[in-house]
C-alpha cells in the first residue's frame, strides 16, 4: 500500500510559478513510475506529466510542455512538478499518481492503482 502526500498548491498570478512536491509511503518508491494529472471544475481529471522510475523517461502532455518539469528523487521518495509561466487554464486540484513499474506513456487514470489527496493550484490575478 503506498501513500501519497502532495504539498506546494496556492494562488499565483498569471505567469508566475509554483513547486508541488508528492510524498510517498509505504512502497518501494524507486518501483514505482510516478504522475501528475489534474481536475479543474466541472471537467473529468486528466493526465499532465509521468516520469519513469530512474527519473530518465518523462512524458508530457502538450498543453504543458516547456512550461512544466517533474523529476523525483528516489532517495527522499518525493517527486516534484515545476510549474513555470501558469497560465489561467491551469486552475485545477492537481494530484499526485502511482503505479507499481510501468512506463511513462502510460497515461490512463486507470493504470495508476495509488492517488494523493490533490493540492488546489488557481492561477488568477
Amino acid at each position: 500500500q503506498v501513500q501519497l502526500v502532495e504539498s506546494g498548491g496556492g494562488l499565483v498570478q498569471p505567469g508566475g510559478s509554483l513547486r508541488l512536491s508528492c510524498a510517498a509511503s509505504g512502497g518501494t518508491f524507486s518501483l514505482h513510475t510516478m504522475a501528475w494529472f489534474r481536475q479543474a471544475p466541472g471537467k473529468e481529471r486528466e493526465f499532465v506529466v509521468a516520469i519513469s522510475r530512474s527519473g530518465e523517461a518523462t512524458h508530457y502532455t502538450d498543453s504543458v510542455k516547456g512550461r512544466f518539469t517533474i523529476s523525483r528523487d528516489n532517495a527522499k521518495n518525493t517527486v516534484y512538478l515545476q510549474m513555470s509561466s501558469l497560465k489561467p487554464e491551469d486552475t485545477a486540484v492537481y494530484y499526485c499518481a502511482a503505479r507499481l513499474f510501468g512506463v511513462p506513456t502510460m497515461t490512463a487514470r486507470t493504470y495508476f492503482a495509488w492517488w494523493g489527496q490533490g493540492t488546489q493550484v488557481t492561477v488568477s490575478s
